[in-house]
C-alpha cells in the first residue's frame, strides 16, 4: 500500500475575501445584538459545521453559509499574521 501526502492549495479571488471579512462583521454585529458571544458562536459554527451556532436574524445564517468553512479559517488566519507582522 502507498501513502503519497499531497498538500492541497486553497486560493480564492480578492473580492470572495472581501465579501468574507463583511459578512463575519454582518455576523458578529447580528450575534452581539442578539446578546450572544459573537466569538463562541462563530467558532462553534466554523468547528463543528452547525448552522444552529448563527441565528437566522438579518439573514446572518444564509450569508455566512454562502462560504466553505475552510475559506473563512483561511482568511482568519491570514488576517491574524498580516496583523502580527508576517509578511503574506
Amino acid at each position: 500500500m502507498s501513502f503519497t501526502d499531497e498538500t492541497v492549495r486553497f486560493e480564492f479571488g480578492d473580492s470572495d475575501k472581501k465579501e468574507i471579512g463583511e459578512t463575519l462583521v454582518d455576523v458578529y454585529n447580528v450575534l452581539e445584538a442578539k446578546g450572544y458571544n459573537p466569538i463562541n458562536q462563530i467558532v462553534g459554527y466554523v468547528l463543528s459545521g452547525d448552522p444552529a451556532y448563527i441565528p437566522r436574524h438579518d439573514d446572518a445564517r444564509n450569508k455566512i453559509r454562502r462560504f466553505n468553512r475552510d475559506d473563512i479559517v483561511e482568511e482568519l488566519i491570514k488576517n491574524y499574521l498580516k496583523d502580527n507582522g508576517v509578511n503574506l
